[in-house]
């Protein structure tokens, strides 16, 4: 925290801290004693009065965002991202979205428990995804000017604490209310998602959000199975029960092996100006509409199956019980741990498009065989919760490794716009497919869902790789990196937010080349001190004044170039140190 001071060694001094507001007495108590003072005056009594109101909550608050000594923030020596993190990340994401969905298999249950109809229970679900929308646009966008440690902790804390209601409460209405508050906070893994843009190594960031998105969809169709088979052999409430156990146990885990990331924007920013910057953004990159469109028609198709799934299931030929029903959730969760493989493998190695084609392509062939052969076979549907979900979830990493590099210092404000339109694509799948289903059947509604992903493909042709622009193919059609350092594959050095690990060899790659690369957008960076070679003929510039630009840039960056500072000659001095960093 940023008023928090350490001692030599890494103990808060929070007792200094609270001296000077009376909390801590001990300190101004003996130093009063040693000065011959035998009561406190009349000032102090009180001002200590109304310190030790606010006491209990201060001192909460401070254990609340205190950070152990191992996880501060060094600038010299950044944290580093481990696989352990990355799990970690991946286990909060997978327990905390599970709340929006422990409802969905037990609504009848519930409506038995309560003493009211069906009707006024099935307005659970909606007032948790409206909740969960509101968090996302309201404050996701936080993730970008506040500290992600705090913020976290202090999110998984109140919705652990919050979900002890949902297990209590006998009252419909409460049980609504607090859904829907839980559900604004229960955002926690579209906060790990950014982050884990900043700190992964830009040629490792597909895998490494792999396994935070892996874990968002595990936490998906695990709380649909987890909460049938408790909910039929136990009571519903020890669902919710599981549920705050889960949430502290997240809290807990964080706590003690979080690091506390700085803020990327430490100035600040105005929080409505913020939340306009968002749709700014989406005039402004070409790669973040493409992927909000495409991601919008994929989720169509998840939401829909896995709700009319059930519909299938229970109905002839197949008469499931509703915990065979719930297995059905194992097959997609199988493919699931698949991502993380094909993600490593396949779309940190080839430009994202591609591996966004591809995952539309699997999704396609999964849907295909479940909606035409699911009404005689329960294989169709079995291979389409494989397939389909492999190919969603594969189309959507390839997609955050594109559109995160689009924006370094606004990931969480990309991630919303990103997200918003996912969830409105989940949103419209399950009300035009429950419409269809009641309408005309399985085929019917597997039938959208061919239509959406055939949209998507179609998306997918309206703008290559390499293209700049908002429609076209400028850039040719290879599918290869030009560098497997960065994300995208278009630029040489991947621009750093801060929290990463210096990189010498990038470092020196850059100094020897002399140009200052905005390498997230594959664009150069003007500079912003004054030239003074009379035109633009860049031609001329190098000919003749090559030895003068090096001399500005060793000028401008000593600390990447050396100590060029001496009296003698400086293209003399100049070269010398270029090639000793290059060497480094």
């Amino acid at each position: 925290m940023e008023n928090e001071k350490h001692d030599a060694n890494g103990v808060p001094a929070i007792v200094e801290e609270r001296a000077d507001i009376g909390v801590a007495d001990e300190k101004p108590q003996t130093t009063d004693s040693q000065n011959g003072s035998s009561s406190p005056s009349e000032a102090e009594r009180s001002k200590s009065d109304t310190a030790s109101k606010r006491s209990i909550w201060r001192r909460a608050y401070d254990i609340l965002t205190w950070t152990p000594p191992s996880m501060r923030w060094n600038p010299d020596k950044p944290p580093k991202f481990s696989m352990g993190l990355n799990v970690l990340f991946g286990f909060a994401g997978a327990f905390t979205v599970a709340n929006l969905y422990y409802s969905h298999p037990i609504l009848n249950v519930l409506a038995d428990d309560f003493g009211v109809p069906y009707e006024k229970v099935s307005e659970i679900p909606t007032l948790a995804q409206a909740g969960y929308a509101a968090g996302l646009l309201f404050l996701c966008p936080l993730g970008d000017i506040v500290e992600r440690r705090p913020f976290v902790l202090s999110l998984v804390f109140f919705t652990a604490t919050m979900s002890i209601g949902l297990a209590t409460t006998k009252s419909i209405a409460v049980f609504s209310a607090i859904q829907f508050i839980t559900a604004v906070t229960t955002v926690t893994p579209q906060l790990m998602l950014p982050l884990v843009g900043d700190l992964a190594p830009p040629k490792r960031r597909a895998a490494a959000l792999s396994i935070v998105v892996s874990g968002l969809m595990l936490g998906i169709l695990l709380a649909r199975l987890l909460s049938g088979i408790m909910t039929q052999y136990t009571s519903w409430r020890n669902v919710y029960w599981l549920s705050v156990a889960l949430q502290y146990a997240i809290f807990v885990c964080l706590w003690f092996y979080m690091p506390d990331y700085p803020s990327t924007n430490k100035g600040g920013m105005n929080y409505f100006k913020m939340l306009w910057s968002i749709l700014v953004m989406l005039t402004k990159h070409p790669v973040l509409v493409q992927a909000c469109l495409i991601s919008f028609f994929t989720a169509a198709t998840f939401t829909n199956f896995w709700t009319v799934l059930t519909f299938l299931l229970a109905g002839a030929p197949y008469n499931y019980d509703p915990v065979t029903i719930g297995l059905f959730a194992l097959v997609g969760i199988g493919s699931m741990f698949c991502g993380p493989l094909w993600a490593r493998y396949v779309i940190d190695r080839f430009v994202p498009l591609f591996s966004v084609i591809l995952g539309l392509g699997w999704a396609l062939l999964g849907i295909a065989l479940g909606t035409y052969t699911g009404t005689f076979t329960v294989a169709g549907p079995i291979l389409q919760a494989f397939f389909g979900d492999f190919g969603m979830q594969t189309s959507q990493i390839a997609n955050r490794s594109a559109i995160f590099a689009v924006e370094p210092k606004g990931r969480n404000r990309v991630n919303t716009a990103f997200m918003v339109s996912t969830f409105c694509g989940q949103l419209v799948g399950t009300s035009v497919g429950s419409h269809l289903f009641s309408k005309g059947g399985w085929i019917a509604s597997g039938s959208y869902s061919m239509g959406s992903i055939g949209v998507a493909l179609l998306l997918t042709l309206v703008r290559g790789p390499w293209e700049d622009g908002w429609v076209g193919w400028h850039g040719g059609w290879s599918i290869k990196k030009k560098s497997r350092e960065s994300s995208d594959g278009k630029a040489a050095v991947e621009q750093r937010t801060g929290l990463h690990r210096p990189n010498t060899n990038e470092q020196s790659a850059q100094v020897v080349t002399g140009d200052d690369v905005d390498v997230e957008k594959g664009e150069r960076h003007h500079d912003q001190h004054q030239h003074h070679h009379g035109h633009d003929n860049q031609e001329a510039v190098n000919a003749t004044d090559a030895e003068k630009s090096l001399e500005m840039r060793a000028a401008e960056d000593d600390s990447s170039v050396g100590d060029v500072g001496s009296e003698k000659s400086k293209t003399d001095d100049i070269m010398p140190a270029l090639a000793q960093e290059t060497q480094a």
